[in-house]
């Protein structure tokens, strides 16, 4: 397995460790509903940089970017960043991402997901007709999200930018924690605010970074975050994670991405995106709450009261917020009405649940 720069640290606190995307990542630490509320009440720290990074540069750059990506990147400005998805030529979903845009027109950087990396080079190179120059600089970047209300009161004394007033999708660059160069963020992905902290692997910079947040944070009680938490996180705001919520055979608009699906440029597989717009689909992602007692997994089925399968949980959990068991699936469109009733098959139980609003919280 991979490590990133934070692996031993991660060991030394103690933290429950698996293999996620090919890396020794840290799940858990105190327990996933102490860190959930940590992270919900006041600040935490998740270490993701087992996420990629390619670098995409010069005159054809947003070319680039327009063809591989759905969400329309011409309207980024310096410091803008923007949620995206690559799709593939059956319009299903290669990877979700988030462009960022350093320098209008000749520099983005693209965040993509861990388990993706290879697959999305491969894709994006493979459409780069023009020879945009890109660099995939995953393996020296590291990335800690500081997630939280209290995050970036937190973390402000440990540079010169204002991040206290960090507008959502937006970025700055600078100095952060002695270290030059570093990229911060606010596009989160737990629904609780905070920041992104991106910066080179090199000279002890990612033991300095991550010491330096614990020490101004060791009076407000900052803590460390496993991807466990960092899950019931984001399911709680309804957020897709790649892999369960969407994958290859998801359209955008079944995954309810519409969006970030712009018509008015082209990009792989839009005309049969557009089709499914112009004529309906067949299904949708929804989320539900369970009225009936039991948790919900994924690849559980969804089925309707007379029992017929008509769909499948693709991510569930007991919400530590709501005190309730939450998830999300597909269902036939039929059923992704608010308050439609749908029952989900657990332990050869069809157990009663209903269609609600996103997010959850």
């Amino acid at each position: 397995m991979k490590q990133t720069p934070f692996t031993k640290k991660h060991i030394a606190l103690g933290a429950k460790m698996a293999e996620f995307a090919g890396y020794n990542m840290p799940i858990s630490y105190s327990g996933i509903n102490d860190e959930h509320f940590a992270v919900r009440n006041n600040a935490g720290v998740f270490d993701v940089s087992h996420m990629g990074e390619f670098m995409v540069k010069g005159e054809n750059a947003m070319d680039l970017i327009q063809r591989v990506t759905t969400n329309d990147a011409s309207k980024l400005r310096n410091g803008n960043a923007q949620y995206s998805c690559f799709t593939n030529d059956e319009g299903g979903i290669v990877d979700d991402l988030i462009v960022y845009c350093i320098e209008e027109n000749k520099t983005y950087m693209l965040v993509v997901n861990a388990a993706n990396i290879q697959k999305d080079w491969h894709w994006v190179t493979g459409h780069n007709t023009h020879k945009a120059e890109m660099h995939n600089i995953s393996e020296k970047t590291c990335l800690l999200a500081i997630q939280g209300p209290n995050a970036t009161k937190i973390l402000q004394p440990l540079t010169d930018l204002d991040i206290l007033n960090l507008k959502y999708y937006t970025f700055v660059k600078g100095k952060f924690a002695g270290v030059d160069n570093v990229l911060i963020s606010a596009t989160g992905y737990t629904g609780a605010g905070g920041v992104e902290i991106y910066f080179e692997d090199k000279d002890d910079a990612a033991d300095m970074v991550w010491d330096k947040i614990f020490e101004a944070g060791s009076q407000q009680g900052i803590k460390p975050i496993g991807l466990a938490a960092r899950d019931t996180l984001r399911l709680e705001m309804g957020y897709c994670l790649y892999g369960n919520d969407i994958d290859d055979s998801t359209s955008p608009l079944e995954a309810g991405l519409g969006w970030i699906t712009k018509f008015n440029k082209d990009f792989t597989a839009k005309g049969i995106i557009e089709e499914q717009k112009n004529n309906g689909l067949e299904r949708k992602l929804v989320g539900f709450e369970m009225v009936e007692k039991g948790i919900p997994r994924h690849d559980y089925e969804i089925k309707d009261f007379s029992g017929m399968t008509i769909g499948k949980v693709t991510s569930g959990t007991q919400s530590p917020s709501l005190g309730k068991a939450i998830g999300l699936g597909y269902v036939r469109s039929v059923f992704a009405t608010i308050d439609a009733k749908i029952y989900i098959k657990i332990r050869d139980k069809l157990l009663l649940a209903k269609v609600v609003k996103l997010p959850f919280t």
